[in-house]
């Protein structure tokens, strides 16, 4: 059958439709993003601005048009963060099942830490063995860690990039300072996350997903040889770690000239960037890998589970 998976997040609304069955891997066809940002729609109150749910619910409605024109059996719809926080959330999910014309799931934050874990446990293997995952969205930053499909923990932070940016780092480039106080927020706010993990068994694999980490991986990090001939990244702190002063003094204009910087991710990289090397450097992780996979996926993939399995013909 084919599945749509539609991302509500804080940064774009994501629509993947992929060809499954059960027993087999997700084939996309279609992926289309509209990119909203949505924590430039906050006003002071915490409520998502009326133009921001105008614009919301007018990416809503496209990509439920391209769900129908691309013949989608069902559409898998999950909102994140900013919705699920926004002072007039229940306001804005009515509205954005209206446009819908069908129920919204909305993610809480350890969800969505499970959901991912699921799609890069599933990327990885059972060889893998322990993992740890970081994957960074606009509004927070999820962990999870475990040896199963199920981590032993999961987290989530309220350290997105495009939260942090807008908080911490307004100005255009940012300057030291700003950069130096996002630091130390971070730190402290991952203090107690770090110290509960650290009670896990050493990871053998840590890993990274998410845009904001492929984007960053592909500008400090290296390629290696993967499975398959498949290409895989790697993202060492200490290159990571170098970078962050450079890129908080170039205009976001001209980071998009940067490898694996999309205009997308201009203004909010920064914040990224420092919120993962704090991460890294709470958890005593020096290198991690990059996921292809990650939500979307495990939605699919938790979805696919659910079909019924037919014997095999005679």
């Amino acid at each position: 059958m084919r599945l749509g998976v539609l991302d509500i997040g804080s940064n774009t609304v994501h629509l993947l439709v992929a060809d499954v069955r059960p027993g087999g891997r997700p084939l996309a066809t279609t992926s289309q993003r509209t990119v909203l940002r949505l924590m430039r729609y906050l006003a002071p109150d915490g409520s998502i601005t009326d133009e921001g749910v105008s614009a919301l619910v007018a990416a809503v409605t496209e990509a439920r048009e391209i769900a129908a024109s691309e013949r989608v059996d069902e559409l898998l719809a999950t909102a994140t963060s900013a919705v699920r926080e926004a002072t007039n959330g229940p306001q804005v999910i009515a509205l954005i099942e209206e446009a819908l014309g069908q129920p919204l799931q909305v993610l809480g934050g350890e969800t969505e830490a499970r959901y991912t874990f699921l799609a890069v446990r599933r990327w990885f293997g059972w060889a893998a063995g322990q993992i740890l995952l970081f994957d960074i969205g606009g509004g927070s930053l999820e962990l999870a860690a475990g040896a199963d499909e199920l981590p032993e923990a999961a987290a989530s932070v309220p350290l997105g990039a495009g939260r942090m940016t807008i908080q911490f780092l307004p100005d255009d480039p940012p300057g030291e300072e700003a950069v130096d106080r996002l630091r130390q927020h971070a730190r402290a706010t991952l203090a107690p996350v770090a110290e509960s993990f650290g009670s896990l068994a050493r990871p053998d694999h840590v890993v990274g997903s998410s845009k904001a980490i492929r984007s960053l991986a592909k500008l400090v990090g290296y390629p290696v040889p993967g499975w398959s001939g498949i290409e895989r990244m790697l993202l060492p702190r200490a290159a990571l770690g170098s970078w962050i002063p450079r890129l908080a003094r170039i205009p976001a204009s001209a980071r998009q000239e940067l490898p694996g910087i999309t205009p997308d991710r201009t203004f909010q990289i920064v914040a990224g960037a420092v919120v993962l090397h704090e991460a890294m450097r709470a958890l005593d992780v020096d290198e991690l890998e990059v996921s292809p996979w990650a939500l979307r996926e495990g939605v699919l993939l938790r979805y696919i589970e659910s079909l019924s399995w037919s014997a095999p013909g005679a």
